[in-house]
């Protein structure tokens, strides 16, 4: 029976002092460096992350999941009619006042929504899944992100795709808050501040992290966002303009949508002070997946163990994957609302930006060459041993 983190009752954990000790190194492995930082309480590990090795036992027990992997047609079909709404809510808004309640509403419930989608399109695009070829794939993401607002599609498939190959490792992976926003936001009215405005600490943290060499495809999102919403503001005016970029920050804020960022890799389990240990190797789930109904509007994202472990495989299908290997994923510690997901990370004490698991090495950085070819941003992978990594 699959578990869920809002009935955990384990002791919860002591904000000790961290100290991270090396592990004595089995036979043929090389010692991890020894880390002492009293002020740091992430949940620092040495193991593997599990995706890929529970990957390769799905494989192992059920081949047939790679035939599951491959673009999906209804993707391109989605956004055409997402993108196409938000314009025509744009243009319907011209008028309106941008400080009223049919404009924020409008905004809040339609907008939010919609641009969530395509940010989760964007996501579900970057591991080429709308088209078969890498160049397409780039620019349909382009056309995707028109009614964002802010250029960032190009930027977010290397960040992305690192995140997947280098999943909690420290400098790589831009998914993990750092060491400033944790101390600085350790309170209640520190995390609902974070919740609140989490779009742009995603949008800045990874050029804080580190910078990414701007590309053709860079240059051209660039250009194409910013034709459009000259036009835009051209045919339809200000207020057009500014209900996408309201939309897109309220799809990134107190939003119910918006809990898939904290729900899929923060620490919701209560762990006891064994578990802060690194050297007991005792496994801290760090991704968490979530079934329910809003998986409609985000293209499945809440199965998310089921897509780090297959990031070739389709929204569509993800489902089917759960179904098929379901002996590897019903114990699993899952979320059953990110609305309370939401709560539960600013009211519990148990749970902030400390809350993510760490590693200090391994994953690689993916992103080179012009951007705009799968060869040049980390299409090998899929030519590797393991199906289904992309």
């Amino acid at each position: 029976m699959r578990s869920s983190v809002s009935t955990a009752t384990l002791p919860p954990k002591e904000p000790a002092k961290r100290t991270l000790r090396a592990i004595a190194p089995e036979k043929g492995e090389v010692a991890p460096p020894t880390i002492q930082n009293e002020h740091d309480h992430f949940f620092w590990t040495y193991t593997e992350e599990p995706h890929r090795t529970r990957r390769q036992a799905i494989i192992k027990a059920h081949p047939e999941v790679t035939k599951l992997c491959g673009p999906e047609p209804l993707t391109k079909y989605v956004v055409a009619f997402v993108v196409s709404l938000q314009v025509f809510c744009a243009y319907m808004l011209r008028d309106t006042p941008v400080l009223s309640w049919p404009f924020f509403l409008t905004a809040y419930i339609v907008g939010a929504t919609a641009n969530q989608n395509l940010f989760l399109a964007i996501h579900e695009i970057s591991h080429n899944l709308a088209f078969k070829t890498g160049l397409a794939n780039r620019v349909f993401a382009v056309f995707a992100n028109l009614p964002i607002g802010i250029p960032y599609s190009a930027s977010f498939r290397p960040y992305h795709l690192t995140h997947h190959k280098s999943l909690g490792v420290d400098g790589l992976d831009t998914d993990l808050p750092t060491s400033f926003e944790a101390i600085f936001l350790d309170s209640v009215l520190g995390k609902a501040f974070f919740a609140t405005f989490q779009i742009f600490f995603y949008a800045l943290r990874p050029m804080f992290v580190y910078q990414l060499p701007l590309t053709k495809i860079h240059l051209f999102n660039v250009l194409a966002q910013f034709a459009f919403d000259y036009a835009l503001v051209k045919f339809a005016g200000g207020h057009a303009l500014a209900y996408l970029i309201m939309s897109s920050f309220l799809a990134g804020s107190l939003h119910p949508c918006a809990g898939h960022f904290i729900a899929e890799h923060y620490v919701f389990e209560k762990q006891p002070g064994a578990v802060r240990d690194p050297s007991n190797k005792i496994p801290v789930p760090e991704t968490y997946s979530y079934y329910g109904p809003l998986n409609i509007f985000t293209y499945n994202v809440g199965l998310h163990n089921e897509h780090h472990d297959f990031p070739a495989v389709p929204w569509t299908r993800l489902h089917r994957l759960n179904s098929i290997a379901h002996e590897f994923y019903d114990e699993l510690p899952c979320h059953k609302s990110w609305i309370y997901v939401i709560w539960q990370f600013i009211w519990d004490q148990d749970v902030s930006l400390w809350s993510r698991v760490k590693r200090a090495e391994g994953g690689r950085k993916v992103g080179a060459g012009s951007g705009w070819n799968e060869e040049e941003l980390g299409a090998n992978e899929k030519k590797g041993p393991i199906p289904g990594v992309r």
